[in-house]
């Protein structure tokens, strides 16, 4: 059913700390329409997709979920999720699987995860000041984590 008290129209909740919009800024509502942008960079950058990463969705709805079979055959297909999602679009998670992939978690730990095996941790440490607070925390954490396991 449909939430009488749900908006009409999506706009950000601004960060009381800088004033920015910093929570839900581009969402889109059921049913609306996708911005042009989308349609326009997914015609562009989808045929040269290498890896798509899925993340914290259900894959449920159009067109985003279309996505994950309009890449090419080639391309390999990263799910960050607490489910496994997309098997009805043809995400295979199989011990066969040759293009898919799960990794099951919380998003911000397992991109961290991903940032620490591609070996991005140093430049993340960077720009920790800019990144939001809860982020930044785990980072802090997986960096003393690193420095413990350095210092045995």
């Amino acid at each position: 059913g449909m939430d009488a008290d749900a908006p009409r129209e999506s706009t950000p909740i601004v960060c009381e700390a800088c004033g920015a919009p910093a929570v839900k800024p581009t969402i889109v509502l059921f049913r609306g329409s996708m911005p042009k942008e989308f349609h326009a960079r997914t015609a562009e950058d989808l045929p040269q997709c290498d890896l798509l990463i899925i993340m914290g969705t259900s894959l449920t709805v159009a067109p985003a979920n279309s996505l994950v079979y309009r890449i090419p055959p080639t391309c390999l297909r990263m799910v960050m999720n607490n489910e496994k999602v997309g098997r009805r679009l043809g995400i295979d998670y199989s011990e066969n699987s040759i293009r898919d992939c799960f990794a099951h978690g919380h998003s911000d730990v397992v991109c961290l995860d991903l940032a620490e095996k591609m070996g991005w941790l140093d430049d993340l440490e960077a720009v920790i000041d800019e990144l939001p607070e809860s982020s930044a925390q785990l980072l802090r954490e997986r960096l003393n984590e690193r420095e413990d396991d350095d210092a045995m």
